[in-house]
């Protein structure tokens, strides 16, 4: 069987990882924390030494940290082991072109990327139903997609390499300012004498709904800065400035999406 390495054994990460050892396929795990491998002692998955070794032991390897560092950081440390063959995923939300940046990388090596960020959360990882937004070549999702398949449903192939990125960017921008509107309407209720509990309970079944409105049905939006801030905040500045870049209309959106995030305590440096 095709034989995976995965490194990101995060929130995201780590029941993508838990899946594919259950779907059967050889597992090769490295953490830069070895405590984050804890969960996966008796779970028939190896652990690898260095990023080095990862890559040796793998036809596949899933890389899901965080940022764009992140990203090169690890694939810098496994290039000596990426054998020719080899297809590394991208699942981490970064810049096209830190995706552009790998391939030229592991394409020395003889090996091939493709960008496949994922939405959804560790919940939909463990139901197998990740969306998995790919960019990259037709031949390299073939031979992920068995491996992608015990995580995610749909798998959604957009293009070349970097608009798995781009599609995924541009949600997480939909979504930051989805949290600012749901607020808003739920604000708007308790204004005029309704229980915002009932209302978003309304509102979940009506035509005005969205995966956002749940999130801030309780809370509302500053509490989540300590939770998601940084990361919507690194996404929106990353989908705007490539908006900025190629002559894209992001503003009306990117203005929205500013309110929510300084109100998260994460205002535009």
């Amino acid at each position: 069987m095709t034989r995976v390495g995965f490194v990101g054994l995060g929130s995201q990460g780590g029941p993508m990882a838990q899946q594919i050892i259950v779907g059967g396929f050889p597992t090769t795990l490295w953490a830069r924390r070895p405590a984050t491998l804890e969960p996966y002692a008796g779970t028939g998955a190896t652990f690898a030494a260095s990023p080095e070794e990862l890559a040796a032991n793998s036809d596949v390897i899933g890389v899901c940290v965080l940022a764009d560092r992140d990203v090169d950081e690890v694939v810098d440390a496994m290039l000596p082991g990426i054998a020719p063959g080899t297809v590394l995923a991208v699942h981490s939300t970064v810049h096209p072109a830190t995706c552009a940046r790998v391939a030229d990388a592991v394409g020395e090596r003889g090996a091939m990327v493709i960008d496949a960020p994922v939405s959804g959360g560790g919940i939909a990882a463990a139901a197998r139903a990740l969306l998995v937004m790919v960019g990259g070549d037709d031949s390299a999702l073939e031979r992920c997609r068995p491996v992608f398949e015990t995580f995610g449903d749909p798998i959604v192939h957009l293009g070349p390499l970097g608009t798995g990125q781009l599609a995924k960017l541009v949600n997480n921008l939909l979504f930051t300012t989805q949290l600012g509107t749901g607020d808003a309407a739920l604000t708007l209720g308790e204004s005029l004498g309704l229980d915002r509990a009932a209302l978003a309970s309304v509102l979940s079944r009506g035509s005005g709904n969205s995966y956002a409105l749940g999130v801030v049905a309780g809370s509302g939006v500053e509490p989540l800065g300590a939770v998601a801030g940084g990361t919507l905040r690194k996404d929106v500045d990353i989908v705007t400035s490539i908006a900025a870049e190629r002559d894209g209309d992001a503003a009306s959106l990117a203005a929205l999406a500013e309110e929510v995030l300084t109100r998260m305590g994460h205002p535009k440096s």
